[in-house]
């Protein structure tokens, strides 16, 4: 059997969980069977049973198109480009809505069977408008396209299940829940510490992580707003680059700065690192906060909780099913609008019940600890790549019967 996934991301161009995702599923994939990487760059090898190809994203053609359709437009583009090289998978499998496309034209033009994994769901995303503009209406279309003429999807969370039930015209028993994964062996806990040394990071003194992106998924402006309920001795480092765009990157900016202007122990690093410097981070954290106000499933959670760090996170999709309150971390309620742009109701008090857990475990070694060690234990326990890559298997083989 062999495979054909069409992605956005692909190593060295990984900015968000889904790229995490397709390099490690790839990779253990084709422990098992052919695997062919089909992305957005200029990628070019192989390996194994693995082989990369990149296809180039900034084509010159719409350099003059509108400047918030221009990446839709690039995106159709070079979806096009990625089929031009002939298909001999057995089957084909996309990543988010960027690659979507790629995906519907391999299976109408070639007739094999279409698998979507759901890392995000654009109508949970209406804060996309702000990047894309009328294009979110052609990735919402691409999207639901995708998914009602998919032969299998695969859901990463029990809850983003019942949301592509809601959303999107498709039988139940297409769905499959498949949880992402972590390499067990790449993530663990470092006494490396050159990059807590690099950006000033303290040693001798607590400190609490955020990793991710700044988009409004991801809830950053909430946690930063909560550092001025955090204990004054608690460091904050925020990594945090790619910003979705100039206005929330000004945003982030801006409130950084205010917040710096009464404390000194805030460390922003504006860059994406890379994992043996993020595994540092983790490894040293006290706390890893995720402030998601939309999360299919949070990669990030099950990163810090194998690198035995406690979590403090908002009870938001796939996170409840990831990490255990009172357990592995503490899950913060958030109450949200019923409908777009579903932002906190009480966005102050939010950021007071971040900073509240936060405190929590600052203040407690002993719970800090204890949520360690029963963290790594349920990554160990649930959300290892060599199962999940069989569970992936079985449903490629299922296709094909």
């Amino acid at each position: 059997m062999k495979a054909l996934f069409y992605t956005r991301e692909y190593p060295p161009y990984v900015y968000g969980g889904a790229g995490v995702h397709v390099e490690y599923l790839a990779a253990e994939l084709a422990k098992l069977m052919e695997v062919e990487v089909r992305s957005f760059g200029d990628q070019n090898e192989t390996t194994g049973n693995l082989t990369v190809k990149g296809f180039p994203f900034d084509n010159p053609v719409f350099d003059q198109a509108n400047d918030k359709l221009k990446a839709v437009l690039k995106t159709l583009s070079t979806c096009v480009q990625m089929n031009a090289d002939d298909i001999d998978a057995d089957v084909v499998h996309c990543h988010t809505w960027y690659a979507h496309f790629a995906g519907i034209i391999a299976k109408l033009c070639y007739g094999i069977p279409l698998v979507i994994t759901t890392h995000s769901l654009e109508p949970l995303r209406p804060w996309k408008r702000e990047q894309l503009g009328r294009g979110y209406d052609a990735s919402s279309w691409v999207e639901k396209t995708a998914i009602e003429m998919a032969d299998a999807i695969i859901a990463v969370s029990r809850e983003t299940k019942q949301d592509v039930l809601k959303f999107f015209d498709v039988e139940e028993d297409k769905i499959k829940v498949i949880y992402n994964g972590i390499d067990l062996q790449q993530y663990v806990v470092t006494e490396a510490a050159s990059t807590l040394e690099q950006y000033g990071i303290d040693r001798t003194k607590p400190f609490v992580l955020f990793v991710g992106r700044i988009t409004r998924q991801k809830g950053i402006i909430h946690l930063v707003n909560a550092i001025k309920y955090m204990d004054p001795d608690t460091q904050v480092v925020l990594c945090a680059g790619a910003p979705d765009t100039p206005e929330i990157a000004k945003e982030m900016e801006d409130s950084v700065k205010e917040v710096k202007k009464t404390r000194n122990n805030v460390i922003w690093i504006s860059k994406m690192l890379d994992k043996k410097e993020v595994i540092q981070l983790y490894s040293h954290a006290d706390v890893f906060c995720c402030p998601s106000i939309y999360e299919p499933f949070g990669i990030i959670n099950i990163e810090a909780m194998a690198c035995e760090t406690a979590v403090v996170a908002s009870a938001v999709g796939g996170i409840k099913e990831v990490v255990v309150d009172s357990e592995t971390g503490l899950l913060i309620p958030l109450a949200q609008q019923d409908k777009a742009p579903f932002e906190p109701v009480d966005p102050d008090q939010f950021s007071k019940d971040l900073a509240n857990g936060i405190n929590k475990l600052i203040a407690d070694p002993v719970l800090r600890a204890s949520m360690a060690q029963k963290g790594r234990k349920r990554v160990e326990d649930h959300f290892d790549w060599i199962a999940i890559a069989r569970q992936v298997e079985q449903l490629y083989q299922s296709l094909l019967v």
